[in-house]
């Protein structure tokens, strides 16, 4: 079982980063020398993903712009519209047409350091012949996470964002996926949330609630969701501190 496909969820609006992102993508926003969703094509390369959707919002055309075809970072990349803004898990439903096998999900807005923590999730994944597998970290926000109950390393339950005194741990999903296709047929069986929205916690849930083999493994390094400007100034802060030039 290879993983050479991925797909980069990449059409949210970025209100919390809002005035910038009502120039510019919140994806396009600079880590260091690169825009944050150039750090995460690298890390898919470096993972020996070969194809990756890039799963943009119709007023998004700055991305394809900024990024092309793929070739200069030694990838092919196709761009998929997601019509409307329903959610993570349509999101990823809006690549199917275009996944074959197993793939993986990095959210574009987020920052990753080192870049090889792609690569050991997929050789996890693989190892442990699972359905799903989520890149997790203890956080300090729960209402920022999907938050998972385990047991070892399989899990049994996740909510998205749940209120502090509502949360079972503080391990939480940070938006690194593998996936066989069955999540597919898991967003399908889906109900929408909040704002009629579907969420990828969610379908998780549904493969959980199924039977089939949902693990996490825990990410080592930095992670930094580059959601607000504190976070992208965190993100620049760090990076020119530890990283240098990458």
């Amino acid at each position: 079982m290879l993983v050479k496909q991925g797909l980069i969820p990449a059409a949210g609006m970025g209100t919390r980063l809002g005035p910038f992102t009502h120039a510019i993508p919140k994806e396009l926003l600079p880590v260091g020398e690169k825009a944050v969703i150039e750090h995460v094509v690298e890390a898919m390369h470096l993972a020996g993903i070969e194809e990756i959707v890039v799963v943009v919002s119709p007023h998004k055309h700055g991305i394809s712009d900024y990024l092309g075809s793929g070739r200069r970072f030694g990838v092919n990349l196709t761009y998929v519209v997601q019509d409307e803004p329903l959610g993570l898990a349509d999101a990823v439903l809006s690549g199917e047409h275009v996944i074959d096998g197993s793939f993986v999900v990095v959210l574009g807005d987020n920052f990753f350091h080192p870049k090889s923590f792609l690569g050991e999730l997929i050789l996890y994944h693989i190892s442990q012949r699972a359905d799903a597998t989520l890149g997790a970290a203890e956080v300090e926000d729960v209402t920022r996470h999907g938050i998972i109950t385990a047991e070892g390393n399989r899990i049994t339950n996740i909510i998205e964002k749940p209120e502090p005194e509502k949360a079972s741990s503080s391990l939480g999903s940070i938006g690194i996926y593998a996936f066989e296709p069955e999540i597919f047929d898991a967003i399908r069986r889906t109900k929408p949330g909040y704002k009629g929205e579907y969420q990828l916690t969610d379908s998780i849930k549904v493969l959980i609630d199924s039977g089939r083999k949902v693990n996490y493994k825990k990410i080592k390094g930095v992670h930094i969701d580059v959601g607000t400007p504190k976070d992208l100034v965190w993100a620049n802060n760090w990076h020119f501190r530890y990283c240098g030039c990458d």
